[in-house]
């Protein structure tokens, strides 16, 4: 997934605001879903909900205004009820920019954990 860095996305330094990344890893975990036929309105309306259980950022270099990121999101591990994902987040140049991971776990409508359904489970793997 590529993402072009705004003026809405920098801090005062001119850098890429550090919290803004977790937005495009949500944006990319979308898309990456998305791709293999699931959509996040359909898996609600059918009571199957993904909630961040950990997130983790390992910031490398910054990215600036004008930059376009490109980041790459893979499904890495995957038990009954967790998925987790890592993505490289890396500039136009190549550079560099994060490392991330972020384990989803899957909850009913009571927010209480319950089995990602089987047909996810083909669907993603």
């Amino acid at each position: 997934m590529k993402v072009r860095i705004y003026y809405h996305h920098t801090d005062g330094a001119g850098v890429v605001y550090y919290a803004k990344y977790l937005e495009f890893l949500e944006e990319a975990r979308t898309e990456f879903l998305e791709e293999r036929g699931l959509l996040m309105k359909d898996l609600i309306s059918r009571g199957v909900l993904f909630v961040v259980g950990r997130q983790e950022i390992d910031y490398k270099s910054p990215a600036i205004y004008g930059d376009i990121l490109h980041i790459d999101t893979r499904l890495s591990r995957v038990s009954a009820v967790k998925m987790e994902f890592e993505y490289e987040v890396k500039s136009q140049n190549d550079k560099l920019i994060c490392l991330a991971k972020t384990l989803l776990v899957c909850v009913d409508k009571n927010l209480k954990p319950r089995a990602i359904p089987e047909e996810i489970l083909k669907q993603i793997t």
